[in-house]
């Protein structure tokens, strides 16, 4: 059986990769990654590309982006398009759409990975920390699909990917505002009665240690 590539601790692409699945299997497809200049997207998008997928990768932060779309392109030879989103804003996610359409043509696989997460007991949690993480989590889910499937899915089809976590399904300590934002993207099967689309949540395990601090105001 075939053993899972060996991590590394940064943003940074594999330094080796033994293909677990065909190597051309996404070959000329188009994934929309939001958070992917980091973290799990991060990885999703490097895999991708290892199978012949483009990729467009969205975050707020357009340096964080560019520099991920240069390694992921270095590494793996597929053209990947960085661009600058807030998933809680319509306006930029419609923009963002319509440029990566331009430039591919087509999109065939969404992944809505962006997320906002911080440790702290429900106590000392401000009103503007729960409302933060529940507008990126939850309603950035449900933004980026809406607009996605109405540019381009309703017509065409595609594979909606939401990113969710077990903290969604069980109770955690100083994890009451990521919790219920993770439970709230379980949409997907309330979603998938939408024809045209096929909706997958992905609950993976925590990524790595979390800091104590909450999002700026």
């Amino acid at each position: 059986m075939a053993q899972p590539p060996p991590d590394v601790g940064e943003d940074d692409c594999l330094p080796e990769y033994r293909h677990l699945f065909c190597p051309d299997l996404l070959r000329d497809k188009v994934a929309f990654i939001t958070g992917g200049g980091s973290g799990i997207g991060f990885r999703i998008a490097e895999i991708f590309m290892r199978h012949g997928c483009h990729t467009v990768i969205a975050s707020r932060s357009f340096p964080r982006v560019s520099m991920a779309a240069r390694k992921l392109a270095a590494a793996t030879g597929q053209r990947c398009l960085p661009l600058s989103m807030d998933v809680r804003d319509p306006p930029a996610i419609m923009a963002a759409v319509d440029q990566a359409l331009k430039e591919f043509g087509k999109i065939d696989i969404l992944i809505n990975c962006a997320a906002g997460n911080f440790l702290c007991p429900a106590s000392s949690l401000s009103f503007n920390a729960f409302k933060t993480v529940m507008d990126i989590d939850t309603l950035g889910t449900f933004n980026v699909s809406h607009v996605l499937y109405k540019k381009f899915f309703r017509e065409h089809g595609g594979v909606i990917v939401n990113i969710t976590a077990t903290l969604g399904t069980r109770g955690q300590v100083l994890q009451v505002h990521a919790g219920s934002a993770k439970a709230a993207v379980g949409m997907a099967p309330h979603l998938v009665c939408s024809p045209g689309c096929l909706r997958v949540p992905l609950l993976p395990g925590p990524e790595s240690p979390l800091q104590p601090r909450p999002p700026q105001k």
